[in-house]
């Protein structure tokens, strides 16, 4: 079972990238199953809308994360109510619409649990990330309702996301931060067969400050004139990583850091 984990997708750059690439890496990879995070795939760099959501399930994507900017686009409110592929994270606090957790069928009849979360330090509040993660654990058991689990954990700070690493050990498939949009070569297999890495980057234009335009961006760290942040608008790169996950017990087999096309292939 080989799955592909894409980081958060960055204004029209990024989705240019995922639209143009994405169905070659697929047969290419020989990949089963899809997950990218999209909560910054509007135009504007922060959000996603309805046509967006529609457009990348359409290139082969299976399930949509999210994460602190979920609701930055109103629409979304509405939309997600009746979109079991956009999650957004399970321990928002308050009664929020849609759902943090989803199981989707796949390739072979396997079950794939796709579990969405965000970290409490430097972010919005809500609920204990841990605390939360424990009760998922107890009540959803790796190869009983589900044969693999996705976790993305969207969080600011590298220990958060290494601790929540640890607390799914040999009870996911694969730990994977996002938010941060900068790569981590940190991708190994934890004691107990879980897949983890501390941050997967971003599909976007990496010409920029996390995304967004450099001039813009620079003025503003100058408190020069300057306007609200927008994505810079050239090539994009695609990084994630690629898990090849055993059907018997659902951990991982290996982990591979996986970047293409844009500044950073370049370098590569």
């Amino acid at each position: 079972m080989n799955i592909l984990f894409l980081g958060d997708i960055v204004g029209n750059s990024g989705c240019v990238a995922i639209k143009k690439f994405l169905p070659n890496i697929i047969k290419k990879k020989n990949i089963h199953f899809v997950v990218v995070n999209g909560e910054n795939a509007a135009k504007e760099g922060v959000g996603i809308t309805e046509n967006i959501v529609n457009e990348l399930l359409s290139c082969g994507i299976d399930v949509i994360t999210t994460g602190n900017h979920v609701w930055d686009q109103k629409e979304t409110l509405e939309f997600i109510k009746g979109q079991k592929r956009l999650l957004r994270p399970l321990n928002l606090s308050g009664v929020v619409p849609g759902q943090g957790f989803g199981i989707y069928d796949t390739i072979g009849g396997f079950k794939v649990g796709v579990l969405n979360l965000m970290g409490n330090v430097f972010m919005k509040k809500c609920d204990d990330v841990f605390i939360k993660s424990k009760q998922f654990i107890n009540e959803n058991k790796l190869k009983e309702k589900f044969d693999f689990l996705i976790v993305d954990f969207h969080g600011e700070i590298t220990s958060e996301k290494m601790a929540i690493g640890h607390v799914f050990d040999g009870n996911a498939t694969f730990v994977v931060g996002t938010h941060t949009h900068v790569p981590t070569n940190d991708g190994r297999i934890l004691n107990k067969g879980t897949a983890y890495l501390t941050d997967a980057g971003m599909c976007g234009d990496y010409n920029s400050v996390i995304g967004m335009n450099t001039e813009n961006s620079l003025n503003r760290f100058f408190k020069r004139t300057s306007v609200k942040h927008f994505p810079a608008e050239g090539e994009a790169s695609l990084c994630g990583a690629i898990i090849e996950a055993n059907p018997e017990n659902g951990l991982a087999l290996s982990i591979t850091q996986f970047i293409l096309g844009g500044q950073l292939q370049k370098v590569n």
